[in-house]
């Protein structure tokens, strides 16, 4: 991504949209609340597919322009047949996706340039946990690593917006400190 001529947009970000959300929002604290949702199907075995289109924010439903669908399953080594990447994989791909967006707007209101970013991350986790068969292991991950490669502005600053997006990230945050879930089944 790199900076356009026009002011009004740095890094691919619309500056003049960005700021003026952030006083929206300050002027009316109830408009931040949103509500996110994606409906999921069994396929068969370890595949299925989400598909996420509506949603409920600035006070009422909202429809994305398009509808995304995401396979989900396990590779044949885990008693898939690879349909999709795992649902542990899609969680590295939103924690990737979400400080990235985040470093970018980040950038974009402090008019830092951006002219690459790349990032990999990566999860350890122990099937045994997942198993069943060591109960002192966890299911999930044991540790999860993000590595970025940024280039454009003084490094200095490209740092600084990183640790900003890593403060201010939304699926870090759900990682890092557990939210509450509930499950309601219709067996019925």
């Amino acid at each position: 991504m790199t900076t356009t001529a026009n002011e009004s947009t740095r890094n691919g970000v619309d500056t003049v949209t960005l700021f003026a959300t952030l006083d929206a929002v300050k002027a009316a604290p109830e408009a931040a609340k949103f509500q996110f949702r994606a409906d999921n199907e069994w396929i068969s075995g370890t595949h299925s597919r989400s598909t996420i289109h509506g949603f409920h924010g600035v006070g009422e439903e909202r429809a994305h322009e398009h509808t995304f669908r995401f396979d989900a399953d396990h590779p044949a080594v885990l008693v898939g047949r690879d349909n999709g990447p795992t649902p542990v994989e899609y969680v590295l791909h939103a924690l990737a996706a979400c400080l990235t967006a985040g470093l970018a707007n980040i950038a974009a209101a402090r008019g830092v340039t951006l002219t690459e970013v790349h990032s990999t991350v990566s999860g350890d986790i122990d099937l045994n946990g997942l198993l069943g068969l060591d109960p002192d292991v966890r299911n999930g991950y044991q540790q999860i690593k993000v590595s970025f490669v940024l280039r454009g502005d003084d490094p200095e600053k490209l740092r600084k917006v990183v640790e900003q997006s890593r403060r201010r990230s939304a699926v870090l945050d759900i990682i890092t400190n557990g939210v509450p879930v509930s499950i309601d089944v219709d067996a019925g």
